[in-house]
């Protein structure tokens, strides 16, 4: 099991209370040697319509698109639905919760989420004798 897994795993699904279709957004994960980074895509949203909260262990991202813009188009061809979307992931206590970071741009959210200090690979020096 790699540290990302063990750092980051899907929290179960919840159905939401909002009217409208919610999809679950495509969602890259890597690892850097002091964080792992998400990119979730979720097309028509922008960084007013971004919710990202972090509650008892788990890491909430919300994207609310605004339906009107779309209410009066008759699409030649389309390549993804509009709607909201959410997805959550259990974070262990290996992310330092306090300092992650979020940011919008082009209907793509970014997420760094530091490594706490006790879950970075430290060198330990070796002396003799």
């Amino acid at each position: 099991m790699t540290t990302e897994t063990t750092a980051l795993k899907q929290a179960n699904s919840e159905e939401t209370t909002r009217a409208g279709r919610t999809f679950s957004p495509l969602v890259n994960i890597s690892e850097t040697p002091d964080a792992i980074w998400l990119s979730a895509d979720m097309p028509g949203v922008d960084e007013a319509g971004v919710d990202v909260r972090f509650d008892d262990g788990v890491l909430s991202i919300e994207g609310h698109v605004d339906v009107e813009e779309y209410k009066h188009l008759t699409p030649v061809s389309t390549e993804y639905n509009v709607g909201n979307y959410m997805r959550r992931f259990r974070l262990s206590d290996r992310i330092d919760v306090d300092r992650i970071r979020a940011k919008m741009a082009e209907g793509v959210l970014q997420l760094e989420l530091p490594k706490a200090d006790h879950a970075k690979t430290r060198e330990i020096q070796v002396t003799a004798g």
